[in-house]
């Protein structure tokens, strides 16, 4: 195609780009035909911007408000032509978006490049790429495009090949908006059809709220193919969340949620909900099947859609939803805003605090129901999202015990390991007489399930969870109880059994405690400032001895966490408990050499912080001590 162009100039793709282009030209994905979801998808959204502009510039519209998104074909030629009158793009508009992948977490999808073309394709949609799986059937791009409100000179070109680099030059172009031509490649020609792109639009583009037109075709005879064509609407033009629900089929939800999401995969779950009375508005939200991933990146964009009278007015508003739903999509339309909402009004509008407050409990609600009737939807949901709901209870007092209900744990109960078992779970199977819910924070699980501190536990045939994600620990600061039940963490304070404990069994734990007096306060002087206290105890059957933590200490988790993050820890020190009933405990209560016993002492001491997760305050001194031992035995 001949383009007179001005200022051309010659840019190379960055690399990202040039890496994701050799991905999509060799790709093997099997659904080809996406790219025209892809592209129709960003032109939708090319118009949305264009009605929010015009609110406060009418003249943007430049005498033509009707929005539509046409697609053509040309057999002879083998192109595919796709043209919107949206916001359009200047010079720089293009080199940015067309050159550079300009999202958060780019530098994460390439890290996840594995080389398996068919897997890697997958990724494209999370990272809002879509423009480029045009070169998944072209072998050249090109584009013609200006920016609403400028001059008809200061259009732009755009083309490439798929390979390092671009052109791109100024061009006359009277239309505002943007045209983009595929040049097929061999063998990709079935595109080139008015039926196939027919059946493509109305599969995955049904739902985009503007008319989406293709050249009416002529039946009978052959005609001379009139110098303008004449448009026919192929798709319902209509925006879905404003249609009634038992109208939508769920191919009907799942790909609009691909167009709101920007995603390949289907939802888990969604919700479609028109509110009427006192608020009057709609809401369509989704739980997306796979967690982006920029997640736990604070810059990274979320939120909701927001429409206002089926008007679109920005892309991410995240004042609909608290933090920690944050991977919640959708769309919510309200009759209830002023058109020219601003991100200052939305802080401010008490409307949005009721809107918030009630759409969280309908996320909550739909996850509750996603976990009772698809427990393995709601494992996978769990895998992908669970540490990031774990952040509600801290942010969202008022759901609080709905979040818990929620959230999902390892337990002694269950030896696979995996976070399975929910608080409802835990208290149907608690034991009689047993009033609280018993956990144990760790690093890891395979360190947390061989712990001494659940020797009693496990002697009684009580359940405990077993929590070992790095927020745990701060969640269970502000997770304090459950229907009713205390949460008590077995690796802290004096632990007390209650009902679980006979009178028989704490007379008896009395009595040796009182036996074991004299070797308390010896063990007292030896270990010196090294503990906060030592006393004899009732969580161990098989180890000698434990570290528990002061009821007011912080663990060692978030010891670990504010040290990372360059804070100044609090000063604490463990508690040393003995079991004394120990061989070894046996044998250094009868230890007459004081300086020996001091020895024994800090080795108990020091294996008992290497059981617990910590590292020694003086690893030589250990070693030193240890090998001292061993030549005393060996000699």
């Amino acid at each position: 195609m001949s383009v007179e162009t001005q200022n051309k100039e010659t840019l190379g793709f960055q690399t990202e780009v040039k890496q994701l282009l050799h991905l999509m030209i060799h790709s093997l994905y099997s659904n080809k035909e996406i790219f025209l979801r892809e592209l129709i998808s960003n032109a939708s959204d090319a118009a949305d911007k264009l009605r929010f502009e015009a609110l406060a510039k009418p003249e943007l519209l430049e005498g033509g408000a009707e929005l539509r998104i046409r697609v053509s074909f040309d057999k002879d030629a083998k192109t595919v032509t796709l043209d919107d009158n949206g916001i359009g793009m200047n010079r720089e508009d293009v080199i940015t978006h067309l050159g550079t992948i300009a999202k958060s977490g780019t530098a994460e999808f390439m890290k996840h490049l594995t080389g398996d073309q068919k897997r890697d394709s997958h990724l494209i949609g999370q990272f809002g790429v879509g423009f480029y799986s045009a070169f998944i059937v072209a072998d050249q791009v090109e584009v013609f495009s200006r920016r609403a409100g400028t001059p008809a000179e200061e259009g732009v070109y755009w083309s490439s090949k798929g390979e390092g680099d671009f052109e791109v030059a100024n061009i006359d172009k009277p239309e505002r908006g943007t045209r983009i031509v595929l040049h097929l490649k061999s063998g990709e020609e079935e595109f080139a059809d008015g039926w196939r792109l027919r059946n493509i639009i109305k599969k995955y583009s049904d739902h985009i709220a503007l008319p989406i037109e293709l050249p009416k075709e002529s039946h009978g005879e052959e005609q001379d193919k009139p110098a303008e064509p004449e448009w026919e609407t192929v798709n319902r033009a209509s925006a879905l969340w404003t249609r009634p629900r038992t109208e939508i089929k769920d191919e009907e939800y799942q790909e609009f949620y691909k167009h709101v999401g920007h995603d390949f995969e289907n939802p888990l779950a969604w919700s479609h909900n028109k509110v009427e009375g006192k608020l009057e508005y709609t809401s369509l939200l989704y739980v997306p099947g796979r967690a982006p991933f920029d997640l736990y990146q604070r810059e990274a964009p979320k939120g909701l859609k927001l429409y206002v009278q089926r008007v679109f007015i920005m892309d991410q508003a995240d004042e609909f939803l608290p933090l920690y739903l944050r991977f919640i999509k959708g769309v919510i339309d309200s009759n209830d805003l002023s058109l020219n909402v601003s991100r200052e009004i939305l802080q401010k509008d008490p409307v949005i605090d009721s809107m918030k407050s009630a759409l969280t409990k309908r996320v909550l609600d739909m996850l509750d129901k996603l976990a009772k009737d698809k427990p393995e939807d709601y494992k996978n949901f769990w895998k992908q999202f669970g540490q990031v709901l774990k952040e509600g209870p801290a942010e969202d007092f008022a759901n609080k015990e709905k979040i818990a209900g929620l959230l999902r744990f390892a337990s002694t109960q269950d030896a696979s390991g995996e976070q399975s078992v929910s608080l409802a779970d835990y208290l149907g199977r608690v034991k009689e007489g047993q009033d609280k819910i018993y956990y144990l924070t760790g690093e890891s699980y395979a360190q947390v399930k061989n712990s001494p501190h659940l020797e009693v536990f496990r002697k009684k045939g009580i359940e405990v969870l077993l929590l070992t994600d790095r927020i745990d620990e701060w969640l269970m600061s502000y997770l304090t109880e459950f229907d009713g039940k205390q949460f008590v963490d077995v690796a802290r304070g004096d632990l007390d059994l209650g009902k679980l404990d006979s009178e028989e069994d704490k007379k008896a734990q009395e009595e040796i405690a009182k036996t074991k007096e004299g070797l308390v306060e010896r063990l007292k002087t030896a270990l010196g400032d090294a503990v906060a206290e030592v006393r004899v105890s009732h969580r161990l059957t098989d180890s000698p001895a434990i570290l528990a933590i002061g009821e007011q200490d912080l663990g060692l988790q978030m010891r670990q966490i504010l040290e990372a993050s360059g804070q100044k820890v609090p000063d604490s020190k463990p508690i040393f408990e003995i079991n004394p009933q120990h061989p070894l405990i046996e044998k250094l209560d009868a230890e007459p050499d004081e300086d020996r016993f001091a020895d024994l002492s800090h080795i108990l001491f020091d294996q008992a912080a290497l059981a617990a997760g910590d590292s020694l305050k003086d690893p030589a001194a250990y070693v030193q001590r240890l090998n001292k031992l061993l030549v005393e035995l060996s000699a």
